[in-house]
């Protein structure tokens, strides 16, 4: 009885942890944000306002604030990569 009892009670709590979707971990840019990201969110938000280029100025005491500041500077080296002429290209216009 005690053995059924027990199985019964096992049962219904994995049949319960999966009826309840864990909640989605919300990222910023890639970072995990552990609240909500904010911290984030304020560390992008004065990278760009201080035209932060270079991650060693994202050094604040916040770890969310300091990963928002990488975000920004990570974000402006991706879009001036695709901004960059592709030299192989030009190279191979100018001998036709």
């Amino acid at each position: 009885m005690m053995i059924r009892f027990v199985v019964a009670a096992g049962a219904l709590a994995l049949v319960g942890s999966l009826a309840i979707p864990a909640a989605a971990q919300e990222t910023f840019h890639g970072y995990d944000c552990t609240d909500d990201c904010s911290g984030h969110e304020a560390g992008y938000s004065w990278a760009a306002r201080n035209d932060i280029s270079d991650e060693r100025d994202c050094n604040g005491d916040s770890q969310s604030f300091n990963e928002g500041c990488q975000a920004y500077v990570e974000e402006q080296a991706n879009n001036a990569g695709r901004n960059q002429p592709d030299d192989e290209n030009e190279d191979e216009d100018s001998d036709e």
